[in-house]
């Protein structure tokens, strides 16, 4: 086939050909979104949480179906709050699959925390596919009494 019939040249072709088959080393180079993100993006979309403020703590609560206590990792880092956990599907020998409808996968959320959360006391529980982090507040800074200054004759 003539390409130079429909106006495009074999330059041109090769160019877009390249250009849609780029290699996974390029991907960075076309700021494309990695596929950690991509990853890390459907987990935070399809993992539901509440949060919580009461007086003296944030509260948050993050369905984990089907993760073990011991899988799921609860960090701080800087003020983001980031839970995470992981459901593998159980391998069994001789099996058949008529239908695979569970979830399995990642789970992930992350929290910007505020100013006042006390990233050094947070305590987590996971109990039936549900992990509560709760993260206390700080103590309200006291008001800072006035200075007086000592005004001096000249």
């Amino acid at each position: 086939m003539d390409l130079r019939a429909f106006g495009l040249e074999e330059p041109l072709i090769s160019t877009l050909h390249h250009i849609m088959d780029f290699p996974d080393e390029l991907e960075k180079t076309y700021n494309a979104p990695t596929k950690a993100y991509v990853r890390d993006a459907k987990a935070m979309a399809s993992t539901p949480a509440d949060v919580k403020e009461y007086p003296n703590s944030y509260v948050f609560v993050v369905d984990m179906p089907g993760v073990k206590s011991s899988e799921i990792k609860v960090q701080v880092e800087d003020k983001t709050l980031v839970v995470s956990g992981e459901r593998k599907r159980e391998e069994e020998k001789d099996v058949k699959y008529i239908k695979k409808g569970r979830r399995v996968g990642k789970h992930m959320r992350k929290f910007q925390l505020p100013d006042n959360a006390n990233t050094e006391a947070i305590t987590a529980v996971a109990q039936d596919g549900v992990l509560t982090v709760t993260v206390e507040k700080l103590p309200p800074p006291e008001p800072k009494k006035a200075k007086k200054v000592e005004v001096k004759v000249a």
